[in-house]
């Protein structure tokens, strides 16, 4: 009895292009701010961040709407690294 299947796997079905990016605020160590590039740039294509204070340590993540659960188990796992602080604005 073969225990393998021969059914083609199911077509994930794409949600449509977000019209914009969501963006959240985050404080880190000014000191940390390459290490925090790093990270973010081995996790492919999860989001870019623009550096609003460089004394602060504030950063402006842009990500996909549709990678909110990945962005923040990426600030999750940061964590275990450096302090993250999410902030309301700048």
């Amino acid at each position: 009895m073969k225990s393998s299947s021969r059914r083609k796997p199911r077509k994930r079905i794409c949600p449509p292009p977000p019209s914009r990016s969501e963006r959240m605020y985050i404080r880190i160590a000014p000191s940390k701010i390459g290490l925090f590039r790093f990270l973010l740039e081995a996790h492919d294509n999860l989001g870019l961040f623009t550096v609003t204070n460089k004394f602060k340590g504030i950063l402006q993540l842009r990500f996909s709407p549709h990678q909110r659960r990945e962005m923040m188990k990426f600030l999750k796992g940061v964590k275990t690294e450096m302090d993250v602080e999410k902030v309301l604005g700048e």
